[in-house]
């Protein structure tokens, strides 16, 4: 047992390298740009995207990823049958019973109950197991190394303000550090130790941006179709089948579904997105009279 406690410390001490490579460049861009070059006219804007970068970034990482409620569990009588059952149409028949009163849409590719037997827990629609944090996330759609947590429903809008407000970080210094780049090369910038800093500057604003800009796009993307990263590469499956647009409900509700309904808010990283990450309306729900109707109400007091 000792062994395997190191081993799972050692892995985590180690998941927070890439975190702290990203906060190293931050606080050297920052150093570079407001110390070496110190250019007085563009601080007030550099000071706002430096702010709403670190704020976005700072609750992407530390918002913990919600988790299934307690009703999703069975309850112990069941849970002992499921476990002493070594037939799976036996135990498929316990989860069948146990869900009858889940507002569940999705199913396996089988047409079965989606089950965690880690966690125990049966799957609400979206949420997935991430092994990385070994938990069943709500809504997942991935686990980020460079934040060191999975992005799910309870931090979805972080993460997408902390890709763009790291794009507008990075165009901003790239831009506005451009003149110095251009005089560095025509040795018109004086010989100090600040001429390597702009030379830096540019080079990592600019790489930082390509990659951020495809993967922020791609995202806007996800965003406007109402999909996880995990549902655009695997569709999710209903009783009628697979469906990519399953929980697609209009371009304008599906921006409001991650954003919130009111757009004052949804430039700033606090949560206001809709429901609870327990059930998703679906535009399947008038064609699978099953299953229960879904409220697209937000929670009043969600953290």
């Amino acid at each position: 047992m000792a062994p395997t406690h190191v081993l799972r410390c050692c892995q985590r001490g180690l998941a927070w390298i890439p975190v702290i490579f990203i906060a190293l460049v931050v606080c050297w861009s920052y150093y570079a740009y407001v110390v070496e070059l110190c250019i007085f006219i563009y601080m007030v804007f550099f000071h706002l995207s430096f702010v709403m970068f670190v704020w976005s970034y700072w609750k992407t990482i530390f918002t913990r990823p919600a988790n299934p409620s307690k009703e999703f569990c069975l309850p112990k009588a069941e849970k002992e049958q499921y476990v002493k059952e070594e037939r799976p149409e036996s135990q498929q028949e316990i989860l069948w019973r146990a869900a009858a009163n889940l507002p569940l849409y999705t199913r396996t590719g089988a047409g079965a109950i989606r089950y965690c037997d880690r966690c125990q827990v049966i799957k609400p629609d979206r949420c997935h197991h991430c092994s990385a944090c070994d938990m069943c996330v709500l809504k997942m759609d991935h686990h980020c190394p460079w934040v060191n947590n999975c992005v799910g429903f309870s931090n979805y809008k972080f993460f997408i303000l902390f890709l763009c407000y790291s794009l507008v970080y990075c165009l901003f210094i790239a831009a506005t550090v451009l003149q110095y780049f251009i005089k560095f090369w025509t040795n018109e910038l004086p010989d100090t130790h600040a001429k390597f800093h702009v030379l830096f500057l540019f080079f990592v604003a600019a790489m930082f941006c390509i990659s951020i800009l495809s993967l922020f796009s791609y995202h806007l993307w996800l965003v406007g179709k109402n999909r996880s990263t995990i549902e655009a590469f695997r569709a999710p499956v209903f009783r009628t089948g697979s469906d990519k647009n399953g929980f697609s409900l209009g371009f304008g509700k599906n921006i409001a579904h991650v954003f919130g309904d009111q757009k004052k808010f949804w430039l700033l990283p606090i949560f206001t997105s809709q429901g609870d990450g327990l059930k998703f309306p679906s535009r399947l729900v008038n064609i699978d009279p099953e299953q229960p109707t879904v409220s697209l109400q937000p929670e009043a007091n969600k953290r």
